[in-house]
């Protein structure tokens, strides 16, 4: 008897997502809304939640991975570290992580900062 292959989960359909209604979950020192995860229509893995992050503190160590990211600050003050070069952005600001490149945030302001980030590929 052959075995079955597993069948690909289907790509995510167009729909709206309420910011408020999606739950808030801690992440390290942080906060952080899930939004939406899962593949378009042409196969490519996006991801996207959204982070509050207190005054002077940092999301984690600078790392690297695979997919690609593209972060948006929506409130607060952040510095951005993309392989080793630090960067301070505020609101409406992007930074974009290219696969592999070391990279870092913490939030140098005194109010917490508030950004989405939006992962693009996998890792594996």
């Amino acid at each position: 008897m052959a075995a079955s292959a597993t069948p690909p989960n289907p790509p995510l359909a167009s729909q709206a997502y309420r910011f408020e209604l999606q739950p808030v979950r801690p992440s390290g020192p942080a906060r952080q809304r899930r939004i939406l995860e899962g593949e378009t229509h042409t196969g490519l893995p996006i991801e996207l939640h959204q982070t509050e992050l207190p005054a002077a503190s940092g999301s984690h160590p600078p790392h690297r991975h695979a997919h690609d990211e593209l972060l948006m600050i929506r409130e607060g003050t952040l510095e951005v570290t993309i392989a080793g070069k630090a960067t301070v952005l505020g609101p409406g600001s992007v930074a974009y992580f290219a696969s592999n490149d070391e990279h870092g945030l913490r939030n140098v302001g005194a109010t917490p900062a508030q950004y989405f980030a939006l992962a693009l590929g996998r890792d594996k």
